[in-house]
């Protein structure tokens, strides 16, 4: 250390200097072992009350708010987003903006998780008779039982961190770790018990990677008069100028219901004519391959795709709950969206 004016300063790194590199790495390890003991604990010491807590945010008719201060802070903005991201509405709420009229967006029926590693944050204890007088139910995520923050809450979660991952065991490491994850088991906990779906995720992630990824079928699909469909009893004529006019190499084939009972392709053109077939007179349930493989409107783009590949084809018909064509979606069609699986 160096010191100026009577302060201390921290000396200026100067570089690694003769610090082997086994010693970097190890103190690395170190800290990633420490964090694995305090998520080890926190996974052996869960009890009864993390049931409690699920229970208060299942039966919630209103939203989660989370709320923390510093890296408690941070990791409750991570908890809410993973949250609502997931099927529970949930919004941060910090806790100095609360105490200047932003606690108007708690309500008595909402469900508030607050985190603090001792407990006794003096800017998250100061909302707490608040809380109470609008009713809401509190979550307290604490490292002491005997906190404040503790003994104030309708369910306490205790992370049962021994030690942090901070060499002076000052700065919030396994704590904010725990924290987060625990965030993390009650989300997902959450997510299992309301029958939340891979279709639900889609509509939360609109954008992006993970955005193209979770399109669904009916953002890419073709209908209406796009949809190339025949007759089964019509001639082989007509068939083929479905085909040529609508440009996706097959057309769907309905019976006199109007039901999906076939599809041609270019290839299944190809392979008539090979066995000697006479397209003049034939019609289009001779040619047809009956039973195609089909699509639903609701289904992941990237299932879709998945399906074309395994069966080496490039066109799904798209049916309706009466298995009747509705639309039609090409393997071009998806991966022009950037979608992959």
């Amino acid at each position: 250390m160096i010191k100026e004016k009577g302060e201390e300063k921290v000396t200026p790194f100067k570089g690694l200097g003769d610090v082997p590199s086994e010693e970097i790495i190890a103190k690395a390890k170190r800290v990633i072992e420490e964090e694995i003991k305090g998520l080890v604990n926190l996974s052996e010491n869960l009890d009864q009350s993390f049931v409690k807590a699920v229970e208060l945010i299942l039966n919630c008719e209103g939203k989660v708010i989370t709320t923390g201060i510093g890296k408690s802070g941070h990791i409750a903005q991570k908890i809410a987003s993973t949250l609502s991201s997931t099927g529970t509405p949930a919004h941060y709420l910090h806790p100095s903006e609360a105490l200047h009229g932003d606690l108007g967006v708690v309500e008595g029926r909402d469900v508030v998780v607050a985190i603090s590693n001792s407990g006794e944050s003096e800017e998250v204890i100061a909302l707490l008779p608040y809380i109470k007088l609008i009713g809401a139910k509190l979550i307290a995520i604490t490292n002491n039982k005997n906190s404040t923050l503790a003994k104030h809450s309708d369910v306490h979660l205790l992370l049962g961190v021994e030690r942090e991952a901070c060499p002076l065991n000052l700065a919030p490491t396994t704590s904010a770790t725990a924290s987060l994850v625990l965030g993390h088991a009650l989300a997902m906990v959450l997510l299992e018990l309301r029958g939340f779906t891979e279709k639900d995720f889609a509509c939360r992630h609109p954008a992006g990677a993970l955005g193209r990824k979770l399109k669904l079928v009916r953002e890419l699909c073709h209908t209406g008069e796009e949809v190339p469909i025949v007759k089964y009893t019509d001639p082989m004529g007509k068939v083929i100028v479905e085909i040529t006019s609508k440009g996706f190499g097959a057309v769907a084939v309905v019976d006199e219901e109007g039901k999906l009972c076939g599809i041609i392709t270019d290839g299944d053109l190809r392979r008539f004519i090979n066995r000697g077939g006479d397209l003049n007179n034939s019609l289009a349930k001779d040619v047809m391959t009956k039973d195609p493989k089909t699509a639903k409107m609701d289904e992941l783009a990237a299932e879709a795709l998945r399906r074309m590949e395994d069966y080496k084809i490039t066109v799904l018909i798209i049916t309706d709950e009466n298995r009747k064509p509705i639309g039609i979606i090409h393997m071009h069609d998806i991966l022009r969206a950037g979608v992959i699986y």
